[in-house]
């Protein structure tokens, strides 16, 4: 058999490469909702490899077979584009991470690139551990990471336990985001990166993008953003300074709820003082190629084309559940069963300001419905009963249509009390330090009717005027497979 040489393989990857960034940069000229849809899948590729599938396919295949040992030697050795193995690559992936880049990226004038993982939480801790390393001019130093403590329970639990307790890596809370000296008074030689989620979850905290991300890079850091609840059709960190967002691709992007994942993107040439050019030139196509290769928590092929069907429609949903919970919190804001609502749209939100100065709705000022920059905040919202933790069981025990689950982003309204759900496990102390009462419910809106939604919440609050509720579950009581489940 005559074999064709790696530097034949070699050019016709860089003909290839050439082709598909070209193609890139044609879709970067369309509209964040032309992206959303089409992603980086062409029609020459779906006429050329795929049977002229107008649909990405779910390439569910372990790995890739070559021509010949020299196109193996070329693929193994990174020299041109490969799937190789769908614990690294796979080309269901490659559209997933390529939608997902261009996104974030929208307008912003950087470049960025994207590796999915399999949930949010293996995308935080990728994108940390990357930063977290011993640097080999100084092995003993104690690496620390500065971050606001208003963040997702198992965040908390990350930070706190895995990497503080148990590997003695300093996570440095600011209790209060909105001051810059706190975060600057926690900074020194070791820090890594600074971190932070906005708005939070579920307690809505919000800082000044710019101005944390510019203090970051004063001190040749990088500044890592969760923005799960704000995806990038509200707001992209990125055009702000951020260097990564993290995203739990899971919740507002795959609103069906048919799987778990996660999402890194980096923008090229990362800022950081740790000595490794390749890491900095491209972050996500590093840990793509060396840590997460090695450590294995990539997203699989299924959920990638699963979760790219839900993103082509994120900014629409984002609009219409943006609205609702708006008609929501102005329901809930000043009732009389209502201590306090955190929803950064309400203008007597002490952040609604500075919300305002970065969430918007993208492109709206070229949508025929609004044709102006319009703010939208999202469809995660907290309310606090006028009462205590057994009044505050006794409201979201009544909930009828409203969904009792640890979940966010669905298409339908689902909302859990987080001091006994996501963030139980933080204890009373860090639950404090991130403003979670006992009394607090979480309500992501989802695609109802908002009169039905405000109708069931009404009803539920009704509890605490003494008035009954009773639900029956025939399923229990007729011996079906809930009921077997339970015996």
């Amino acid at each position: 058999m005559e074999t064709k040489g790696t530097q034949f393989y070699i050019q016709a990857g860089k003909r290839a490469m050439d082709w598909h960034k070209a193609n890139i940069e044609k879709m970067k000229q369309c509209r964040f909702d032309t992206i959303a849809v089409h992603g980086i899948y062409s029609m020459q590729e779906a006429l050329d490899f795929n049977q002229g599938s107008i649909i990405e396919p779910i390439y569910m295949s372990t790995s890739q077979a070559y021509r010949d040992s020299d196109e193996m030697e070329a693929a193994l050795s990174y020299n041109i584009p490969t799937w190789c193995y769908s614990r690294i690559a796979n080309p269901s992936m490659y559209y997933y991470e390529g939608v997902l880049a261009l996104l974030e990226s929208y307008k912003s004038g950087v470049d960025a690139s994207c590796i999915g993982t399999a949930s949010g939480m293996a995308a935080i801790q990728s994108a940390a551990d990357a930063l977290l390393t011993v640097d080999p001019k100084n092995p003993d130093a104690k690496l620390n990471f500065v971050g606001t403590c208003q963040v997702y329970g198992g965040t908390f639990q990350q930070f706190a336990v895995r990497k503080d307790q148990e590997r003695n890596i300093e996570w440095r809370k600011v209790i209060d985001p909105n001051s810059i000296e706190e975060w600057a008074s926690k900074i020194d030689k070791n820090t890594r990166f600074l971190y932070g989620e906005i708005p939070s979850n579920p307690s809505q905290s919000f800082f000044d993008l710019k101005l944390i991300a510019d203090l970051a890079h004063s001190h040749n850091i990088p500044l890592i953003v969760d923005s799960t609840v704000a995806t990038p059709a509200l707001m992209r960190p990125l055009e702000y300074g951020a260097d990564i967002v993290v995203q739990s691709v899971t919740k507002s992007l795959y609103t069906s709820g048919f799987g778990i994942a996660g999402a890194i993107i980096a923008k090229k040439n990362i800022t950081s003082s740790i000595d490794n050019d390749m890491m900095k030139a491209d972050f996500c196509g590093y840990l793509k190629l060396l840590p997460n290769r090695d450590n294995g928590p990539n997203i699989s092929p299924m959920n990638a084309i699963m979760a790219l069907n839900d993103i082509r429609t994120i900014r629409t949903r984002m609009d219409l559940v943006s609205r609702t919970t708006m008609k929501v919190a102005e329901f809930l804001n000043g009732h009389k069963h209502i201590e306090g609502v955190d929803y950064l749209g309400l203008e007597n939100h002490p952040l609604h300001d500075l919300a305002k100065q970065y969430m918007f709705l993208v492109d709206s000022e070229f949508d025929e419905l609004y044709g102006k920059k319009v703010n939208r905040y999202g469809h995660l919202m907290s309310f606090r009963i006028n009462g205590d933790a057994i009044a505050t069981r006794n409201v979201f025990d009544a909930f009828q249509r409203i969904y009792r689950a640890t979940d966010l982003g669905r298409i339908k309204s689902v909302a859990t009390i987080p001091a006994i759900s996501t963030h139980q496990q933080q204890g009373e102390e860090g639950r404090k330090l991130a403003g979670i009462p006992a009394n607090l419910i979480r309500l992501c809106c989802g695609a109802e009717h908002p009169d039905d939604i405000i109708a069931d919440i009404d009803q539920a609050l009704d509890v605490l005027d003494g008035k009954k509720h009773f639900i029956s579950f025939p399923e229990y009581s007729a011996g079906g497979a809930s009921s077997a489940s339970l015996k």
